[in-house]
């Protein structure tokens, strides 16, 4: 079985998305966020920036390990 550009972009789409769902998330519950971007300090803004990309890139991976095991691909 072969995976065609659609499904890769699509999983990364999907990861990107909830990654910055789960970065944002935990860096309010951590209290490293602010309603308002400009209310932070620029180290507030990296470690939120750093989560966002961190779990984008394990949902991402995720999402890839998820679909190139379960769906036949071998």
């Amino acid at each position: 079985m072969e995976s065609d550009a659609f499904e890769i972009l699509m999983m990364v789409a999907l990861g990107t998305l909830a990654g910055t769902g789960l970065g944002l998330f935990f860096g309010f519950v951590a209290k490293k966020q602010k309603n308002e971007w400009s209310a932070m300090t620029r180290k507030e803004q990296i470690i939120s920036i750093s989560l966002i990309i961190v779990f984008s890139i394990i949902c991402s991976a995720a999402l890839g390990y998820y679909y190139f095991m379960y769906s036949g691909f071998s």
